[in-house]
C-alpha cells in the first residue's frame, strides 16, 4: 500500500462539480483511489465519468480491484484493469480500488510496492 484517498461518488450531499474536481486531483496526483457509493439505481453515470477522468491520467492497464459485499458471506473480489472497469457489475455494496502507476497484480493480489528491498522505484534501499 502507498498513499491513497477515498472519494464518494454520491452527489446527494456534495455537488457533482466538487466530486469531479476531487477525482481529477486524485488521478493527476497518482493516488491509489478508493471509490465508494459508485452506482445506484438512479445514479448510473458517475462511475463512467470517474473512469473517463482516470483514463486521462492513468494507463488503461492500471490494476483495479472491485470488492462487493466486503467481509460478508457473499463477498466477491474481482481484479481487472481501468479500461475494463465498466464491464464489471457494480452497485452500492461495491468499493472500487484504482491502483497507481506502480500497482501490479500477482497471484490474485493487487500490490503497490513502497520501494522496500528493491521493489518499486529506483530510489529503493536495501534495509538488510
Amino acid at each position: 500500500m502507498h498513499d491513497f484517498c477515498a472519494i464518494s461518488l454520491s452527489d446527494l450531499l456534495t455537488p457533482w462539480e466538487t466530486i469531479e474536481k476531487r477525482l481529477t486531483a486524485a488521478a493527476q496526483a497518482d493516488f491509489i483511489t478508493a471509490l465508494y457509493n459508485p452506482k445506484s439505481q438512479t445514479r448510473t453515470q458517475q462511475l463512467a465519468t470517474a473512469t473517463a477522468i482516470f483514463l486521462q491520467y492513468r494507463d488503461p492497464n492500471t490494476p483495479v480491484a472491485i470488492v462487493r459485499s466486503a467481509y460478508r458471506p457473499d463477498e466477491q473480489i474481482t481484479l481487472t484493469t481501468l479500461d475494463k472497469l465498466l464491464d464489471i457489475n457494480v452497485d452500492m455494496l461495491t468499493t472500487v480500488l484504482i491502483g497507481n502507476q506502480t500497482t501490479r497484480t500477482h497471484n490474485n493480489w493487487m500490490i503497490t510496492p513502497r520501494g522496500y528491498l528493491g521493489f518499486g522505484d529506483s530510489k529503493a534501499t536495501d534495509i538488510s
